[in-house]
């Protein structure tokens, strides 16, 4: 594994559009990719179906239906000539991905992105490749609640993200129960029941340029009590199991740009959870920037412009590279209510043994019902040390001083 450097092509012109299709505003966009797309010199143009979101991003911005792959090549090519046209949302990978092939720029394979959104598909797929075979049923609107499925089982979306409506069960009777008051939430969509993957949660940070594919590094990620299935904390952690989950990869052809993998340590070895084909989010993607102590963002955007992934002379990447500990905490409503206090957007303020920072995701005055799901999230603290020890420690500080409260 291996730290890497980049190199844009020479592509010709004056001129370096980015394309950034985009749904709802997000840190990584805002923070994260509209900054590195500027220090690569890049002229920016947002697709957006809410433009009026983005009044404020510092980028020209057009309307456009970017679930749509039709709409996204006609307005860009009524538009400036694209270098690269990218999106780091979960639920138009596709859509992006089509419209960089058709005007023959890097970018991801859209079968490989439809491939790892569907979650039934992404069973299939690692099974007919003979990578991993885990037990699973898609039901389709209508279908009735099989009664074959083993026990427990997790219910989720085929295309959920989010934890959203992600729920162990654990006999008929919940199944059934599962099942309806899922899809009394969301008519008309598929579902997926398959075999609970119980043992440790990891993930894999992946980039690639198509040829080469970069192993970044891996979190170990602690959930929030079952049957939900709410991420709570994030630790750097080496990833084990690494070579089963680029053996699954590489099945899914999912080897161009960022990915984050999760995955589970069962008896039986690892086991594929899903394929989140973009950076990972809730500020982990800023933490892993700040531990390998590398450009992130920036490393992304290149490979979409053409760049290729080449180690730098003596660096040692993936785990190895980190600098100290880093942990990212996600602050969990316990109940429903109003958020009556709140600690502010906290950054370091200076030279100590950990760095600590916090972004507010609600305000004092919202409401709060819990969904058990990432939406509960009040804040998202992460931290950086020399160790777990001193970042436990510094964490437990700052929760004790800045307290959420919600009542």
């Amino acid at each position: 594994m291996h730290r890497v450097r980049l190199a844009l092509p020479d592509i010709g012109g004056p001129e370096l559009r980015l394309y950034l299709t985009a749904l709802k505003p997000t840190d990584s966009v805002a923070d994260g990719f509209l900054p590195a797309a500027r220090a690569l010199g890049c002229d920016i143009t947002i697709l957006t179906d809410r433009p009026e979101h983005y009044r404020d991003a510092g980028a020209e911005v057009l309307a456009c239906d970017v679930r749509d792959a039709r709409a996204v090549i006609d307005v860009v090519a009524h538009h400036h000539p694209p270098a690269a046209i990218f999106s780091n949302s979960d639920h138009i990978q596709v859509e992006t991905a089509l419209a960089a092939a058709y005007f023959d720029l890097p970018g991801k394979d859209w079968r490989a992105c439809a491939t790892a959104k569907n979650k039934a598909l992404t069973r299939r797929r690692l099974a007919e490749a003979g990578v991993e075979t885990v037990r699973s049923v898609r039901l389709a609107p209508g279908d009735p609640v099989p009664g074959d499925v083993p026990l427990p089982a997790v219910v989720k979306p085929r295309e959920g993200v989010a934890s959203e409506d992600v729920v162990l069960v654990g006999d008929a009777r919940e199944l059934a129960e599962a099942v309806g008051a899922i899809r009394a939430r969301r008519p008309g969509e598929a579902l997926v029941v398959e075999e609970y993957l119980d043992g440790p949660l990891h993930t894999l940070e992946t980039l690639g340029d198509g040829r080469t594919l970069q192993v970044l590094g891996g979190f170990r990620t602690t959930l929030g009590p079952l049957p939900h299935f709410v991420e709570e904390r994030l630790d750097w952690e080496p990833p084990p199991g690494a070579d089963h989950v680029l053996a699954a990869l590489r099945a899914l052809g999912a080897g161009f740009g960022a990915c984050h993998t999760e995955y589970a340590m069962t008896s039986g070895g690892p086991r594929i959870i899903e394929v989140n084909y973009r950076v990972i989010g809730d500020h982990c993607d800023f933490l892993m920037a700040d531990l390998l102590g590398i450009p992130l963002f920036e490393r992304i955007l290149g490979v979409h412009l053409g760049a290729a992934l080449a180690p730098e002379p003596g660096a040692v990447g993936g785990n190895g590279a980190a600098r100290g500990h880093g942990t990212a905490l996600s602050l969990v409503a316990e109940r429903s209510g109003t958020v009556v206090a709140a600690p502010g957007t906290v950054a370091p303020s200076g030279p100590g043994p950990v760095r600590i920072w916090h972004r507010p995701l609600r305000a004092v005055g919202d409401r709060i019902d819990l969904s058990h799901t990432n939406r509960d999230y009040l804040g998202i603290v992460r931290a950086i040390g020399p160790d777990r020890a001193s970042v436990d420690e510094a964490l437990a500080a700052f929760g004790a001083r800045s307290p959420w409260v919600v009542e």
